[in-house]
């Protein structure tokens, strides 16, 4: 097993946990925003099983139908993650109206605020040990998943100060404020609304091919310069990427009295240095004649 199938595996099994008893808390004391939380970590559970699938998917090694390898599957994980996420917003704001419409009380504070301390120390260490793989590995399906548990950390902490200021509010004026609950409930849905945003964006782009970013395209231009001593030029420079797996081309320019065996080892010189400084990459080099140059990239 991977590492990152195992991690994700870790993200299905914490989340499980915490919709457990967050929806046992949430009914018994009749907190919106616990309530929210359970129904948050619903999504991010549906979200862990997406991600560990997508992962498994995309470790695949290229075949007959899908040359190019299956890493895209992570991108389409992404973007169905945020489609989640911000679906449970929505809910979450509808289900925080209704209970300021209905003005209902709230039972157990203490436990509430128990299980949401519980819910943000797990989420927080499980969040930090995606993020650590997903930066590993480069993998957009773990990094959503990452995202999803670190938002959840905030939210967490968002309905646990909710329902301490509710008990501070019966202590000290001897008549709980329960309105702070929906409250707290409807801005844990906002920030849940930008992290789906965020998601989104950041899971679509490599689905229309962008190029990578600056600085990786910056040592790649910087590892051809390195070679003008022999002589080499390049144009028409490509990029994309798929998942954890990125794709460059370039036509590369070089003498022509270099032999083929000459140009196929300044071709191999350049792909093992660039493979040496940025993971997952597949480059492919188209050589030309010297003569034929018009333009430096």
């Amino acid at each position: 097993m991977s590492k990152k199938v195992a991690t994700a595996r870790l993200s299905i099994l914490s989340n499980s946990f915490l919709i457990i008893i967050k929806t046992i808390v949430g009914f018994l004391s009749g907190s919106v925003s616990i309530i929210s939380e359970a129904i948050h970590s619903s999504m991010d559970l549906l979200a862990a099983i997406i991600a560990y699938f997508s992962v498994r998917m995309s470790d695949k090694k290229p075949d007959e139908m899908h040359p190019y390898g299956h890493g895209k599957y992570e991108n389409i994980s992404g973007v169905i993650e945020a489609v989640l996420i911000f679906v449970a917003a929505i809910w979450i704001i509808y289900e925080a109206v209704h209970k300021i419409l209905a003005q209902t009380e709230i039972e157990k504070l203490g436990l509430g605020f128990l299980i949401m301390l519980i819910s943000s120390v797990v989420n927080f260490f499980v969040s930090r040990r995606l993020y650590k793989v997903a930066k590993e590995t480069d993998s957009i399906a773990l990094e959503a998943d990452a995202l999803h548990l670190k938002v959840d950390v905030y939210t967490s902490m968002a309905v646990a100060i909710g329902l301490v200021l509710i008990w501070l509010t019966g202590f000290f004026f001897n008549k709980p404020i329960y309105l702070l609950d929906p409250i707290v409930a409807i801005l844990v849905a906002i920030l849940i609304l930008r992290e789906s945003f965020i998601l989104l964006r950041t899971a679509y782009s490599p689905l229309l091919d962008v190029t990578l970013p600056k600085n990786e395209l910056e040592i790649i231009r910087d590892v051809i310069g390195n070679k003008k001593n022999e002589l080499i030029n390049f144009h028409q420079l490509r990029s994309r990427k798929a998942g954890h797996l990125k794709y460059v081309d370039l036509h590369l320019e070089v003498p022509s009295h270099y032999s083929v065996k000459e140009s196929h080892d300044i071709c191999d010189a350049i792909e093992k240095e660039i493979e040496s400084k940025i993971k997952n990459i597949e480059i492919s080099i188209h050589v030309e004649p010297y003569e034929n140059i018009k333009d430096e990239s």
